[in-house]
Parts: structure tokens; sequence; C-alpha cells
């Protein structure tokens, strides 16, 4: 039997609908990595794809492995070489590692690095656990005007920062959210902060365009019940939005975005769309010289997101609907599959005692 020190609990999804609950080694720092002290993890939609399905785009599950990649927590222990962090410091977790060697690295494009280890991708171990560990770089001190559940969500955040950044958001423009889940309303909250004055979400689920009116939606488009296309023309004056952010990951969504898009706009593509390939507005991507982006994660974002979110820019508390124990892990992720339309975002908690 393994020791106390040298074990942990963690959620180990081993296929499609099996996730389990389970004791596994702890792991140890090496050269320039902490061990950390996992306090609280967001729920993300791709962990509900893995759960579901065994999959997500290019990612199987093969062996078991443990989900996660939202996470915030304490370090308590550092590997040779660090000096930077410390026992007992706050931290959040940036969960993709480059090999900070390729021109991508070198460019400051890490996030393109063809050698980038993701957390929770698998068969990477995520932060489904007590502990994980992280290379130092790729961890933030949190502000102490944070709580954990809020600093939890900075990678998500990092998203809608990253994916405003791509299509270069000016103040006093227009944007159109497509897809009004977590992505989508942090996006708007994003795109908000950056200075956009008009801003429509669409969705076809009722309770997350009322979500998305309460934190600064000036319009929400119910596409189940009207036209899409037609809402956003009258809400635009004919013209169109110059920023559209496809958040639904439906490669429906994807084919409505330039649709909703003015000439010469932006249409930026965050979510994982259900095929790989499908029918695409070509014709009208170009009469209309649209520019269409493509969103991989994020880059030199999280600084810049716990920043947005320290002085309440971006109010994350509000999108947070449910709470559960890490103990009741394995429910946290069956309720949150089978209540899509009743959640917000699901956020795992470890609780405040030693482990």
């Amino acid at each position: 039997m393994q020791s106390p020190t040298s074990s942990m609990k963690a959620a180990v999804l081993h296929a499609a609908k099996d996730l389990r609950f389970e004791t596994v080694s702890r792991p140890k720092p090496d050269a320039g990595q902490c061990l950390v002290r996992i306090r609280a993890n967001g729920l993300c939609g791709s962990d509900i794809h893995f759960f579901e399905d065994g999959k997500l785009g290019p990612f199987r599950v093969t062996t078991p492995y443990i989900p996660g990649h939202e996470a915030v927590g304490t370090v308590v222990e550092t590997g040779p070489g660090v000096s930077d962090l410390a026992v007992g410091d706050r931290v959040v977790i940036e969960p993709g590692v480059p090999c900070r060697k390729c021109e991508y690295c070198h460019q400051g494009l890490y996030n393109l690095c063809p050698n980038v280890v993701f957390m929770s991708a698998p068969p990477v171990n995520g932060t489904f656990a007590e502990y994980a560990v992280v290379d130092t770089d790729f961890l933030y001190r949190v502000p102490s005007g944070l709580s954990d559940e809020e600093a939890a969500l900075v990678e998500p955040v990092s998203v809608g920062v990253h994916a405003c950044n791509r299509a270069s958001v000016r103040p006093g423009s227009s944007a159109v959210i497509v897809g009004a889940g977590p992505i989508g309303l942090i996006t708007l909250m994003v795109a908000r902060a950056y200075g956009v004055t008009q801003a429509i979400c669409v969705d076809v689920i009722e309770a997350r365009l009322q979500k998305a009116t309460e934190i600064g939606a000036h319009a929400v488009v119910n596409a189940s019940r009207q036209d899409a296309v037609s809402a956003v023309m009258d809400l635009t004056g004919q013209k169109g939005a110059d920023y559209v952010f496809e958040a639904s990951g439906s490669s429906a969504g994807a084919a409505l975005s330039p649709k909703l898009a003015a000439r010469g706009g932006m249409v930026t593509l965050i979510g994982w769309p259900e095929v790989s390939e499908f029918a695409y507005p070509v014709e009208l991507i170009i009469e209309r010289e649209l520019n269409v982006l493509g969103v991989n994660r994020y880059r030199n974002t999280f600084g810049p997101a716990l920043e947005l979110m320290t002085d309440g820019r971006i109010p994350v508390r509000e999108l947070i609907s449910h709470r559960f124990d890490f103990s009741d892990v394995v429910n946290a992720f069956q309720f949150a599959s089978e209540n899509r339309s009743a959640t917000t975002k699901v956020v795992i908690v470890n609780g405040e005692e030693d482990l």
C-alpha cells in the first residue's frame, strides 16, 4: 500500500462515461517545477466532451488519465532551482507547456508550439486531483482580491482575452457572440471590457441568453425562435457586426458566423465544432472581404486576465452556477453532462484543509 505522502485522490477517466474517484501516485516536482495542492477546478466543456464521448477533435481517451485544466492551488513543494515561487504561494496554472526551443516559442507564439504538452489532453494528466506538478514559469501568483473559485476561471478568461486580442477589438465597435456558454459569456465580458459598445449574443437556450443580458449584452437573439441573420441585421442597421466570435463549438454556429459580419469585418472561430469539415459560405467571405481567424487557446494572457478580473471588469463569479466538493467530482461531471441548459459554470472545490 502507498503511504499517505506518496499517494493522492484523483478523478480518473478510463473511457467514455467511465470516470472513477481513485487513489493514485502523487507526483514529485523535478528541477524548475512546483508541486501544487489543487484548491479549486472549473469544469470545462472539453472535460465534458471527453467524459461523454471519449474524444474531442484529434484527441482520444485510449488509456486512463486525469482530466481538468482550469485550476488554482497552493505551492507545497518546490523542485531544484526554483527561486521565484515559494511554499505557500497561491497560484493559477497555465496548462499548456511548450518546448521553449522551436521557432514559434522563440517568436512568443508558444501556443502554436508543435510539441506543447497540454494538461488534460489525453494522455496527459490534468488537475482533477489533490496535487499536480507544473513548470514554475507557467504558474502565476493570485492577487489577494480573488477567491479560489474566481481564480480557477483565469484559464477560460484567457481564451476570451486571446480571442479579442486576435481580432484586434477596438473601442466603440459592435460584436456578435455566437454561443452563450461559458466561453461565449466570457468573450462577451472581455469584449465589453475592451470597449465594444454594442454586444449581441446568439444562442438557442433561453436561460443562457438571460445570463448574457445580466452580464452586459445589449441584445440577445434566440436562433430557435427567430432568424438570427435578420435579427442581427436589424439590430445593427443592416450593417452587420464589426466582430463575430463563434463560441458555440458547432458547425452550424461556425457556418452562421460570416453571415452576421459587416463588410470588412472579423470572424473569429473559438469553439471546436463536432466535425472537422463542413460547408462554409466562402463566396460571402470573399464578397464581403471578411477576415476569418482561428483561436488556439491563448498566449501571454494570464497576467492581463488576472488584472481584468482583479479590478472587476471581468466578474466571473456571476458565471458560477453550481459548486461541488472534490470528493463528489464524479457526480459533478454527471450533473454537468445531463444539465447543460441549466448550468453556466460548475466549480469543484477541494476544500481548505491540508491534504
